[in-house]
């Protein structure tokens, strides 16, 4: 019998924080079975948090990968 990730993630210490707008921790959630990015800052309450679907990342290329286009059919 497999694994079922569903619902269930990993928050970690984020090891490559350079500045202090980079997060503070950083991992991975399933909900539902769509998978999120997650990234923390640490405030005086705890810690504020976002989530950012993995299928809808894009890197600083605006989208492109390997400084090519998405669109090329093959």
């Amino acid at each position: 019998m497999a694994y079922d990730n569903t619902n269930s993630g990993f928050l970690g210490k984020n090891t490559r924080k350079e500045t202090d707008k980079h997060p503070d921790i950083t991992g991975h959630i399933n909900i539902e079975g769509k998978d999120y990015w997650l990234s923390g800052w640490k405030n005086a309450k705890g810690y504020g948090l976002r989530a950012k679907p993995k299928d809808e990342q894009q890197n600083q290329d605006g989208g492109r990968v390997g400084g090519m286009s998405e669109d090329i059919p093959f």
